[in-house]
């Protein structure tokens, strides 16, 4: 049975109710791009508001980063990877959910006992020694030597404030070394595999850490490493997950696995994160900002390893590695089939329109070739045509040219740190990012929505949303451009019902009770069987995750400060509230 089936069914056993997968963009989440780790669509859940299935959750859910992206190519690291999750909101904790992990990898897995290492919080200043944890695990049978204590890698926060706690984390020892008598989570030889994560404390802004009288556990298990882990491979790539894919793109280029691995690699994975991305129902297409530069950069470098692999870019090669991943995939998330034309198309056009771009940089290529080429001009080759220092070189030697490759290797490496110190303040948002201001925009842009309705036409719909702490932004299906009276309208309608001072509830309800009841709903797939239902009055009711005010007086003056197109059909207002 897959990995994913066995750990469903195990926490069902155990009480939790099944939550579907959260989209990939996260929806009214401006901390982040993508989803990018399990616990990110429960933000609200765990913040304290109450979820329609209970206290007790567990999910695999999509995810996607890109601050290793330079790393993919090796063994392990992916930029799209699936989190199995279980929660619990103020239901058990640290007894339980300790003991459910170890129950789940020895007893379902079969996972030997000896094999698995644990780090626990040692404490600090403010928060004591994690002792319930520790003595759970050597109560269920973890040698004493085989426990670390840490103080920096066990304790999550979610950005600088807010709720926080001790997390232990279990780790497998990946080697056919003989398993040593200590555990240190420093040796590469061991491998993490699950974290959990106990909130029980709350740090505010002063510094100041209570705690909180509502606990819950968030834990995270990645689907890839684990099940390479129980498949006896030290190469993800190597497992189930991966080898029809791996082989389909070895017989494509007429080469073995073996000696191409990174090339190899890089296309599968990121062809495979490609068809995850363009089959979003957000519709994201490449572009150069955003998500739609994430997926336009995934794909050209695919492309450009195909390039290298000598693999026919004129043939449908794309397509073939696009149907093997949809048919893998879609009976765990239907959407890949039911967009599977449109993914295609954006692998194809994408293809089509880098092949222009490489040509352009030979051409720019060709414009510096009459002497060596300096740091500054291989960095742009690179950034901007997408040419790989490797390439650049390989032009080089045929021109008898030198590239200055220490100079290039201090520019890349100034460029990652600042993707990733960028990635890092996206990230911090966390839990952090539902901020009051934030909060109104959450609710306004169900105000601006059903304004929408009202002033242009009722089969007016919401494409997608971004909300920050200065702006919303709200995307809309529409064929023209608004004209200043629709603005003016639009405008004074949002800010009447604000003056009307109508009270905000939230309802709970079976989902097709919502639909039928003319609940509005962007992503009707992403919502579970029981929903949330936000209703303002008699002006909107729609399916939401919130968070949400309380009434409308708390927002303020809405103001409408761009109204421009987003794409073919799509409109888009940025808004503020004064």
């Amino acid at each position: 049975m897959n990995l994913k089936d066995l750990y469903i069914d195990f926490f069902k056993s155990k009480g939790h109710k099944q939550i579907p997968s959260a989209p990939i963009v996260p929806e009214n989440d401006p901390s982040v791009l993508f989803n990018t780790a399990g616990m990110q669509p429960l933000i609200p859940y765990l913040m304290g508001e109450s979820h329609p299935y209970g206290t007790r959750l567990c999910d695999y859910q999509k995810c996607l980063r890109t601050n290793d992206l330079d790393s993919i190519g090796d063994t392990t690291h992916h930029t799209f990877f699936e989190m199995l999750g279980n929660w619990s909101l103020g239901d058990y904790f640290k007894d339980e959910s300790i003991s459910w992990s170890f129950e789940f990898l020895t007893q379902v897995l079969h996972i030997p006992v000896e094999r698995l290492g644990i780090t626990i919080f040692a404490g600090n200043e403010s928060i004591p020694f994690d002792e319930v944890s520790y003595n759970k695990w050597l109560e269920l049978g973890i040698l004493k030597d085989h426990i670390a204590k840490t103080v920096e890698d066990n304790f999550w926060i979610a950005g600088e404030t807010g709720p926080c706690g001790a997390d232990t984390e279990i780790f497998y020892f990946r080697s056919n070394d003989e398993i040593p008598k200590t555990f240190d989570p420093e040796d590469e030889r061991w491998v993490e595999i699950w974290n959990n994560v106990f909130m029980e404390f709350y740090k505010d802004t002063d510094g100041t850490i209570r705690e909180l009288p509502k606990k819950n556990v968030d834990t995270g298990m990645g689907v890839e490493r684990t099940t390479a882990i129980l498949e006896g491979v030290n190469d993800n790539y190597l497992s189930s997950i991966w080898k029809d894919v791996i082989d389909l793109i070895a017989s494509l280029a007429h080469v073995s696995y073996a000696g191409n691995e990174k090339s190899i690699r890089i296309i599968a994975d990121h062809i495979r994160t490609a068809v995850f991305i363009s089959a979003d129902p957000s519709g994201i297409k490449p572009s150069n900002t955003d998500q739609g530069y994430i997926l336009r950069r995934l794909i050209r470098r695919a492309i450009r390893h195909a390039k290298a692999l000598n693999i026919d870019l004129n043939s449908n090669f794309e397509e073939q590695i696009a149907r093997k991943i949809i048919a893998k995939y879609q009976d765990y998330y239907p959407e890949l089939k039911q967009n599977e034309e449109v993914v295609l198309e954006v692998l194809k056009n994408e293809k089509i329109k880098f092949n222009k771009t490489l040509e352009k940089g030979l051409k720019e290529f060709e414009k510096v070739a009459s002497h060596d080429i300096d740091a500054q001009t291989a960095f742009k080759l690179y950034d901007t045509y997408g040419f790989p220092l490797e390439l650049t070189i390989e032009l080089a030697k045929e021109h008898h040219l030198k590239v200055d490759e220490e100079g290039f290797k201090e520019r890349f490496k100034a460029h990652q740190e600042l993707s990733r110190n960028s990635s890092g303040e996206k990230f911090k948002g966390g839990l952090a990012g539902n901020s009051e201001i934030e909060t109104k925009y959450h609710t306004a842009t169900h105000l601006l929505n059903a304004a929408l309705k009202e002033v242009i036409s009722k089969d007016i719909h919401q494409r997608g949303s971004n909300i920050t702490i200065e702006r919303m932004r709200f995307d809309f299906n529409c064929d023209h451009k608004l004209s200043e009276e629709e603005k003016e309208k639009v405008e004074a309608l949002v800010n009447s019902w604000i003056n009307e001072e109508i009270g905000v509830e939230r309802l709970e309800m079976p989902k097709e009770e919502a639909l039928k009841s003319g609940a509005e709903c962007m992503f009707i797939e992403k919502y579970p069987d029981i929903v949330s239902v936000y209703k303002i009055g008699d002006v909107s009711k729609e399916l939401c995750g919130g968070p949400h005010v309380k009434n409308t007086k708390e927002l303020g003056h809405f103001k409408i400060i761009k109204e421009e197109a987003s794409s073919a059909g799509i409109r888009r207002i940025k808004a503020i509230l004064e």
